[in-house]
C-alpha cells in the first residue's frame, strides 16, 4: 500500500516530539475516523475494544485476527491522515507476522499492551516482542508501548522498570494506561521519552495530563461508550 508523505510512520512518529501534544481521539470504524480526520486531528488512533464491539466481540484479544486487520484497513483507506492500530496483545501472532500483517493495512504505528486478562506478561518477554516488532517493521511502524500495572495491580515502580525496558527494546512511547494524576509526573520524569496519557469526555482532560508531562493523549473506548450512551438516551424519545 503506497502512502503520501502525510501518512508515513515518520509524519506520525514527528508529532510526538512537538511543538504541541498529539491529541488522538480514538475511532471505530470509516465513519468516526473520516470525522475525527474532518476535525483537524492530524492523526488517527483505533480502539480494539470498540471495533472490537463493532464487529460483534468483546474485548480481550476475542477478536479474529484477520478481522482486526481488515477493519483497521478499512479505517486507514479512508482518511488522508496517519492512522496508529491498537492491537491489544498482538492476538496470539509471533511478532514477525504480526508485524508483517499490521504494515500491509497502511497503518503506520501500533498500540501493544503487556497483560493478558488482567496478568502482567513477565517484562522481559515483553520486550523481547516489541523488539522482534521493531526488528520486522524497522522505522515503518511507531511502536506504543502500553504498561497495564495500574489495571493489573502492578506496582508504580514496575511500571516505570517496564517503561524503560520498553524504551530499551525500541518502543517509541510508553503507556502507562489509567496511571493516577499524582504519580503522572513521575512515570514521565523516570522513564522518559514520549508518554502516553488517558483521557475521558469526563476526564481526566487533555490539558490536565498535559501540564503532567504527557505528550501522547489518547481515550481508548471511552469515546465509544460515550457516543453509544447518547445513543440510548435518545432512543425512549423517539417512540
Amino acid at each position: 500500500m503506497t502512502k503520501s508523505d502525510a501518512t508515513t510512520a515518520e509524519t506520525f512518529r514527528a508529532l510526538h516530539h512537538g511543538p504541541t501534544p498529539l491529541v488522538l481521539p480514538n475511532a471505530w470504524d470509516p465513519v468516526s475516523a473520516r470525522i475525527i480526520a474532518e476535525a483537524g486531528y492530524p492523526a488517527i488512533a483505533t480502539s480494539s475494544g470498540a471495533v472490537a464491539r463493532v464487529l460483534g466481540y468483546d474485548d480481550g484479544q476475542l477478536t479474529p485476527p484477520a478481522e482486526m486487520f481488515e477493519a483497521v484497513a478499512r479505517i486507514v483507506r479512508a482518511v488522508d491522515v496517519p492512522v496508529t492500530a491498537d492491537m491489544e496483545a498482538g492476538y496470539g501472532l509471533d511478532p514477525k507476522e504480526f508485524a508483517e500483517r499490521l504494515l500491509e493495512t497502511g497503518a503506520v504505528g501500533c498500540n501493544l499492551e503487556d497483560s493478558l486478562l488482567d496478568v502482567l506478561v513477565d517484562v522481559q518477554q515483553q520486550a523481547d516482542y516489541l523488539g522482534a516488532v521493531r526488528a520486522t517493521a524497522g522505522a515503518d511502524l511507531v511502536i506504543n508501548a502500553r504498561v497495564d500495572d495500574f489495571i493489573a495491580g502492578g506496582t508504580v515502580e514496575d511500571a516505570i522498570a517496564r517503561g524503560r525496558a520498553y524504551r530499551r527494546a525500541g518502543a517509541d512511547c510508553v503507556y502507562p494506561i489509567l496511571a493516577p494524576l499524582d504519580v503522572l509526573k513521575r512515570l514521565v520524569d523516570d522513564i522518559g521519552g514520549p508518554i502516553n496519557a488517558h483521557a475521558k469526555p469526563n476526564g481526566p482532560t487533555p490539558a490536565e495530563l498535559i501540564a503532567l508531562g504527557a505528550t501522547r493523549i489518547s481515550y481508548g473506548t471511552s469515546l465509544h461508550n460515550y457516543t453509544s450512551n447518547a445513543l440510548r438516551e435518545l432512543l425512549p424519545g423517539l417512540r
